[in-house]
């Protein structure tokens, strides 16, 4: 038992820090995850949503529509803002940066997520109003109904949503006409992912890969899904991030090996004179150690079957307090993999405490 909570604390480790992070990439692609569009169109250097700060040409709009499947072509406006509420009676004075994101309140946009309510599309619409995030209301300092000030101007807070939480700037969305009404909405001659509509949501990977051929190196056409998870791998490749989820990595390594090691070492010792007893009746050296490898198969799957209740545990607390975790399987697979490794080790390791077990020593 103990070598199994050892290998489900290594595992719950590593894919705890690892959920983190990708939580926090996957609140970030909230909006395209959820977007109607079926492709979207970034810099041609581009590797997901972060660190493309430039822009692209709005002049790229019009050459998308040549291709004969695309129906609605938009850029993804986004920027930021700076947010203060209107303190009642005994409640603090709250400042904050924000992430605006401007939407089209009209169902079926191609800028408006799909979980989007009706009530929500509502709100939207009526001039100097603005929908958060249900998990950021307590960090803005307001309710449904509140008023605040955005960039200097009064707004009121017309509804919530849910599934777009965020660990560092608050997400808000708002309509096109009141986003200039704001001063956050850029008309200038760059833009932001340009997303797109098509006739036929089954083609977006032939679609996607037909606009990249008619692109020549001007931009660069995603499907969804590959957005979603290139976004995902690329915040991987942030320095920070990779550092802590690599000393994590490395941690869990220490503690899976180490206490699983001894631990079984222990397990064997105790048993010693049942070993040294099986080795007169003429149980031979290879079965006694093939009898070990496969303690430490089965410590293996139930240190994994472990792992997983416990980051089901973790996961469901994670969510009842608004912190997004995901748990992609580029990352679940390699862990599953590294952790069945570890009591594989483990067990390879304290084979050498069987030469111990030596038959003379039942006559002591």
């Amino acid at each position: 038992m103990a070598a199994v909570i050892a290998l489900a604390v290594a595992g719950l480790l590593v894919l705890a820090m690892s959920g983190m992070f990708m939580g926090m990439a996957k609140s970030f692609t909230a909006t395209v995850d959820k977007s109607p569009a079926h492709v979207m169109i970034l810099p041609p250097q581009a590797e997901g949503l972060f660190g493309n700060n430039s822009g692209q040409p709005r002049r790229l709009i019009p050459t998308i529509y040549q291709h004969p499947d695309v129906l609605e072509v938009q850029p993804l406006n986004g920027s930021w803002a700076f947010w203060s509420n209107f303190p009642k009676d005994g409640q603090p004075a709250k400042g904050d940066g924000v992430q605006v994101v401007v939407v089209d309140p009209v169902k079926g946009a191609v800028t408006l997520p799909t979980d989007f309510s009706d009530e929500v599309i509502a709100a939207l619409q009526q001039p100097f109003t603005v929908v958060v995030d249900r998990s950021s209301l307590n960090k803005l300092g307001v309710k449904v109904g509140d008023k605040a000030k955005m960039n200097g101007r009064t707004v009121t807070v017309g509804a919530v949503v849910d599934g777009y939480p965020s660990m560092f700037n608050s997400q808000v969305f708002v309509s096109y006409q009141t986003g200039k009404l704001i001063y956050v909405v850029d008309e200038g001659q760059r833009v932001g992912p340009l997303v797109v509509k098509i006739k036929d949501p089954s083609k977006a990977k032939q679609v996607a890969d037909e606009l990249n051929a008619m692109s020549h190196g001007q931009y660069k056409a995603w499907t969804r899904d590959q957005l979603s998870k290139s976004s995902q791998k690329s915040m991987l490749k942030e320095g920070g991030i990779s550092m802590m989820i690599g000393f994590a990595v490395l941690v869990g390594i220490f503690i899976g090996i180490v206490i699983t090691w001894q631990t079984l070492q222990g397990a064997i010792m105790a048993n010693i004179k049942e070993f040294a007893s099986l080795r007169a009746l003429g149980v031979s050296m290879g079965a006694l150690r093939l009898i070990i490898m496969e303690l430490s198969f089965w410590v293996g799957v139930a240190g994994l079957t472990m792992t997983v209740f416990l980051t089901s545990l973790v996961a469901f607390a994670a969510h009842s307090a608004a912190v997004p975790m995901d748990f992609p399987l580029f990352i679940v697979i390699p862990v599953t993999i590294g952790l069945m490794l570890i009591a594989i080790l483990s067990g390879l390791f304290s084979l050498g405490v069987l030469k111990k077990s030596q038959p003379a020593d039942l006559l002591r």
